[in-house]
């Protein structure tokens, strides 16, 4: 089994389309392109005060409208807990849909937890206002929300098929089988605790659960490939599809680190990545944490066998992501043979993103650009291809989105919109209102704020608060909460705070600006 070089990788921060690419030893469905080096960023600038120019917000932005065809088909793509870092190694995301579409650079989980970011994109509603804050307890799993009028019923009004194959939300257990969310003419969820078996996954199929001794990503792949082929005449059709990976799961196996939660690459992938270090900029094991006011594990230290556990876990998602990669590029191929491709947007995306060290934390949840920021990529009629978009998307913004693709509109009120105007735009900041609830249950937020271009503000209990400006300290390292040089700016932001923590529909925050 051939394996790769050790790689310099680059950091979010400075990712984009021309410099995605990856390397893997497996084979697959289809040939990988050829493997890049990364250059390593530099050590991050101290902080200064930011110019006149620099204000929170800025000139309302142009729109570029998009010539799409009518009722295009809409096909979701989702990965579990994806990363920005881990894209660099999906090189065949890159080829069939970052250089024929957009990159989206900015792209942010509002609430970036599973149940809440995927209910967003049912809905198109921020966490606050669809109710299902958290993945357990109360407010949270699939019990906390309200399947009625979410984007599959508003698309069948307008003659769309709509399927989804693969992870649904939390909590959708054996128990729940016999509830099938309204709105999907198939219905092809994974059922938990099964959901997370990666080599023995069970899908309810025509009302059945049905057990497979098949790896995970490759079922759901071939499930989804048999759809569209299935549906390449006739009806128009919505397609999401939900990968489990890189998200923890089962089996357990030989050189998995103790207590820490580790996913499973398929066999193939097995080791092909083991050169792979963890990133060695200066939020990784922040040296001094001790302005993280909201998180209290950024002050745990770091011995080295944490370090070393931390490594596995990581080279373990970028292993099980190569599987997606190939399912993506198949996929694509699927679409190009049965003549679907030139009528078809596809959307590739995380729930949220994942921190592997990065200011000491190891999850997700919280309000920085590691955990918040998610990967986006959008390729379809009408859109320039090899670019990269600077306006900011929301997983709320793809159920407005779509539903203006295919000539309607949503049932709900949607606190997100359609996007598609500002993808070749000049805009590159918006109000993008954030929180957090906790994991186990509970309906106070961790955390409120909002997250403006560079900006991010936000508000903990007991009136903690965190404030970072990227501009000038892109690794979010230094707390400027109470910074005497950015009090102007911090209290635009909170008065933006309070105007739209509590939004809902028409009165979150719709303004793009340069």
């Amino acid at each position: 089994m051939s394996r790769p070089g050790r790689l310099r990788i680059a950091t979010a921060a400075v990712l984009s389309a021309s410099v995605l690419a990856a390397c893997s030893g497996g084979g697959g469905e289809a040939e990988r392109p050829p493997a890049v080096k990364y250059q390593q960023p530099g050590e991050q600038p101290s902080v200064a005060a930011p110019t006149a120019q620099d204000t929170v917000l800025g000139p309302k932005a142009t729109p570029a409208p998009v010539a799409s065809p009518e009722r295009p088909n809409l096909l979701m793509i989702t990965m579990d807990d994806a990363a920005l870092k881990d894209m660099q190694f999906m090189p065949h995301l890159q080829e069939v849909v970052a250089d024929q579409g957009v990159t989206i650079a900015n792209g942010l989980a509002p609430t970036p937890i599973c149940v809440p970011a995927r209910a967003s994109l049912l809905t198109g509603q921020y966490a606050n206002n669809h109710g299902a804050v958290t993945v357990a307890g109360e407010g949270g799993s699939y019990t906390a929300f309200d399947d009625e009028d979410t984007l599959p019923g508003s698309l069948q009004g307008a003659g769309y098929d709509t399927m989804m194959v693969g992870k649904y939300l939390n909590g959708y257990t054996r128990h729940e089988v016999d509830h099938q969310p309204p709105g999907w003419t198939v219905w092809r969820p994974t059922v938990d605790f099964a959901t997370y078996d990666f080599e023995h996954p069970q899908l309810l199929v025509d009302g059945e659960i049905k057990e497979y001794d098949e790896y995970s990503t490759t079922l759901l792949s071939d499930q989804s490939n048999a759809l569209i082929e299935e549906h390449a005449s006739g009806d128009p059709w919505y397609l999401w599809v939900n990968y489990v990976a890189p998200h923890h799961g089962s089996p357990e196996e030989d050189g998995d680190p103790d207590g820490y939660s580790t996913t499973v690459p398929a066999k193939q992938d097995r080791d092909t990545f083991e050169d792979l270090d963890l990133d060695t900029t200066p939020e990784m094991f922040e040296k001094d944490p001790s302005d993280k006011a909201l998180v209290r594990s950024a002050r745990q230290k770091s011995p080295r066998a944490r370090r070393a556990a931390l490594r596995e876990v990581r080279q373990q998602r970028v292993e099980s992501l190569q599987a997606v990669d190939r399912a993506i590029a198949r996929t694509v191929e699927t679409l190009e043979r049965t003549g679907q491709l030139d009528d078809t947007y596809v959307v590739v995306t995380s729930d949220n993103g994942y921190a592997v060290g990065e200011h000491h934390l190891n999850g997700k949840l919280w309000h920085y650009r590691d955990t918040i920021g998610i990967p986006m990529f959008v390729r379809g009629p009408g859109l320039p291809a090899g670019t990269t978009a600077q306006a900011p998307v929301t997983n709320a913004d793809w159920a407005p989105t779509f539903a203006a693709l295919a000539g309607t509109t949503l049932d709900r009120d949607a606190d997100g919109v359609d996007v598609m105007p500002w993808l070749a735009s000049d805009a590159t900041r918006r109000v993008v209102p954030i929180a957090g609830w906790p994991v186990k249950g509970g309906l106070d937020p961790l955390y409120t704020g909002v997250i403006v271009g560079p900006w991010t503000y936000v508000r903990g209990r007991k009136g903690r608060g965190e404030m970072y400006y990227t501009k000038n300290d892109p690794y979010q390292l230094y707390n400027l909460y109470h910074d005497p040089r950015y009090k102007a700016a911090r209290q635009e932001l909170r008065s933006l705070w309070l105007e739209t923590k509590d939004c809902a529909g028409a009165t979150c925050p719709r303004t793009f600006m340069k």
